[in-house]
């Protein structure tokens, strides 16, 4: 079994507590169901959040969806000028038996923008009128 890195990133709306729960609970396991993980398939998952979020920690939804004992951190993004705001994103280290050019990464809502170069990604935008790419 390979240990392979799986990429996501979800945007906010808003900044609460609960929306941020909601959106990185929904990033979190659509990355493990896009990719066929169980929690105990996790070796550890890095978390950064942009610095206009500061309602929870986002790792704190990962814990609540049973990574008790899943080393996790959360970090700040990079402020980089017209960078786009409250995103959290999470780059996971994982033992599968999928090939790197397999991995599926998730960019949910306007996060979706954020990486149309990538050939595998689960892209979930807000407007049900946008495509998505799978």
């Amino acid at each position: 079994m390979a240990v392979r890195a799986v990429r996501g990133a979800t945007q906010l709306e808003s900044d609460t507590r609960d929306h941020m729960l909601e959106r990185v609970a929904e990033m979190v396991t659509d990355v493990m169901t896009s990719n066929g993980l169980e929690v105990d398939d996790f070796i550890s998952v890095i978390f950064t959040a942009t610095s206009d979020l500061v309602s929870e920690f986002p790792a704190y939804a990962a814990r609540r969806l049973g990574f008790g004992d899943v080393p996790l951190i959360c970090a700040r993004e990079l402020e980089i000028a017209g960078s786009m705001p409250r995103v959290v994103r999470m780059m996971a280290h994982v033992e599968t038996d999928l090939p790197r050019a397999d991995i599926t990464h998730v960019y949910l809502h306007g996060a979706a923008a954020l990486r149309s170069d990538l050939t595998r990604v689960r892209a979930v935008p807000d407007s049900a009128d946008e495509p998505a790419d799978d």
